[in-house]
């Protein structure tokens, strides 16, 4: 039987119901049933069925769900190394060993584990059965993981080459952080232990260096021999690494006052081709404008000037005014004093009154000096207090040398002018809050190296490096969620004018001000941190179907359809979810 639809000139079409048979050798039809008053999905239905399909009254009873597998957070992770050749630059060759140091790679970005753990995770339908299929990776144990490794180290020195000739240009600044971590174990013949004062041996640390570009991307890592006691061993660490990347000048960014840290900077002193640049503290910059004010005098029309001192022979001192700073310091300031002062007319006031008297100096002082102790008003008024009169006075000149003061800072180096010009040396020191800001997820490098359960060098700088493997592929792809995450969008910006240059601002953007006040994106859509988005991704399955109906064995996948956010994060990621496998 068939189902037959025949055009009718001026009237609708017939759907005639027909059989089909044989009569003295010739094929005959015959009419059945006149279906031209059913609707088109039921005349289809009965298509399917008449070919061989099946009726269904429940159609929620007749498929069922073999298996659901995380796959989501594993393909972008996948899809994110390829668009990096990562896998490429750890081995051009497809082979067994690169299959594995990629699964633990996407591994160890989704949850740091022990060696145990992954190769738990990859036997049995569990959390990394994804990761299995996406690698075709067969069952694998902890000896195969470990082999893999082995491997990996061997290329270490060429695929770190790769990536800083990749990422690290001539002439380019690079970053170097130092980091501790926590080993744990009991063979360590390696590692020197440590004890504390009642000769208690304590957690062995492993030092290692992080070597990253100027936006904080990481390039190359090391694990350090650095006794924490003896400070030459950092100036051999540096002189390792410019050996290496062939770095001809390091020079040392140093936020805090390099005088507060004597014995690093009688060492940095000591290296050849190391320099560096630190700043001043505030009671420093005082005893400055008191003895070189007629230098210091044009900073409040010009954005930075360059003096000398004798306090600082042999260097370099720059003083740079941040107009926004110094207004915002001074409205804090006045109010401050204000407010300062209206309490402190109230004391007078009770020291005066007639009933109810304000007496006695340790009551009187008691009160003074919660007032002057508040937000350190105090060093603003000059008080006088006896056991029956209070008074006091603003010191004017101090006052007036804070307000030469506001947004004022002092930039002091040991590079020469012929290497860093003025503009340049302020631009790189301003430049450090940038790069301490581009450096925020190296926590999250630090957490993905701790805890370390190896017993030997090899396998500790192993696994040192497949961190900092995880770590780069994390960072890339936090570069480009930057639109969904409380991060703000752009890490680095370029300043072209010396005004930009030299005078940071001292507020977020308007666009990352309204992120965390809205804590959502102009799209409506909900800020996230890197880990939520991790996890909401791996709620995107790729689920085994099998239909219910008799004498049926076979299946078919079917991925879950990405909501909004979801698909929001795969568009950014550039990320297909119909992509092939390893």
């Amino acid at each position: 039987m068939y189902i037959e639809r025949v055009p009718n000139r001026n009237s609708p079409p017939a759907v005639l119901l027909r059989e089909s048979y044989r009569e003295n050798g010739k094929v005959r039809k015959r009419t059945l049933a006149n279906l031209s008053k059913l609707p088109d999905s039921v005349i289809d239905d009965l298509r399917i069925i008449l070919k061989g399909g099946v009726a269904i009254e429940n159609l929620s009873e007749y498929f069922s769900i073999v298996r659901s597998l995380p796959y989501g957070h594993i393909l972008a992770i996948w899809e994110t190394i390829k668009k990096l050749n990562l896998h490429n630059l750890i081995s051009p060759e497809h082979s067994p060993k690169r299959s594995l140091v990629l699964g633990m790679i996407v591994a160890r970005i989704l949850e740091p584990r022990s060696i145990l753990g992954i190769a738990n995770g990859l036997n049995f339908d569990a959390y990394f059965s994804s990761l299995k299929e996406i690698f075709k990776l067969e069952k694998v144990d902890t000896d195969e993981l470990y082999a893999a490794i082995d491997w990996l180290v061997e290329r270490q020195e060429s695929i770190e080459n790769a990536l800083a000739k990749k990422h690290c240009n001539q002439g380019s600044l690079v970053l170097y952080e130092l980091g501790l971590n926590d080993w744990q174990g009991t063979k360590y013949s390696w590692l020197t232990p440590r004890y504390n004062r009642d000769k208690q041996q304590e957690v062995l640390p492993t030092a290692f260096g992080l070597l990253c570009d100027q936006q904080g991307c990481p390039v190359a890592v090391e694990l350090l021999e650095i006794n924490t006691s003896e400070p030459n061993s950092l100036n051999d660490q540096i002189e390792k690494i410019c050996s290496r990347f062939g770095v001809q000048q390091v020079v040392w960014i140093e936020k805090k006052d390099l005088n507060k840290q004597t014995q690093i900077l009688a060492n940095i002193n000591k290296v050849e081709g190391l320099n560096w640049i630190t700043g001043l503290r505030a009671n420093k910059i005082r005893k400055l404008v008191k003895k070189e004010a007629p230098q210091l005098s044009l900073s409040a029309q010009k954005s930075l000037v360059e003096f000398s001192s004798a306090d600082y022979s042999g260097e370099r001192l720059i003083a740079c005014r941040n107009p926004l700073l110094a207004k915002e310091k001074a409205v804090i300031r006045k109010l401050l004093v204000q407010r300062a002062e209206k309490k402190l007319k109230k004391i007078v006031s009770a020291t005066q009154q007639e009933e109810n008297i304000l007496k006695e100096t340790e009551k009187i002082e008691k009160k003074v000096r919660r007032i002057l102790n508040d937000r350190g008003v105090g060093k603003y008024f000059e008080v006088n207090i006896t056991s029956e009169k209070f008074s006091y006075a603003k010191k004017t000149e101090v006052i007036a040398l804070e307000e030469s003061l506001d947004g004022v800072s002092v930039i002091r180096t040991s590079v020469n002018n012929q290497t860093l010009d003025t503009s340049s040396t302020v631009k790189l020191y301003n430049g450090l809050h940038q790069i301490e800001k581009a450096l925020l997820n190296y926590q999250s490098f630090d957490s993905k190296v701790r805890f370390i359960y190896h017993s030997s060098a090899e396998r500790i700088k192993a696994h040192v490096f497949l961190c900092m493997l995880a770590y780069y592929v994390e960072w890339h792809m936090r570069k480009a969620l930057a639109p969904l995450l409380f991060d703000e969008e752009k890490v680095i910006q370029d300043t072209e004018t010396e005004t930009s240059a030299t005078t940071p601002s001292s507020q977020r953007s308007k666009k990352k001000r309204s992120k965390a006040a809205k804590k959502r994106k102009k799209e409506e859509l909900p800020l996230q941190s890197f880990r939520t988005i991790m996890a909401d991704l791996a709620t995107i399955t790729k689920n085994q179907i099998k239909p219910n109906y008799p004498d049926s064995n076979s299946t078919f996948e079917k991925i879950t359809q990405p909501t909004l956010l979801q698909q929001k994060a795969l568009d950014l990621l550039r990320v297909s979810l119909i992509a092939p496998s390893e």
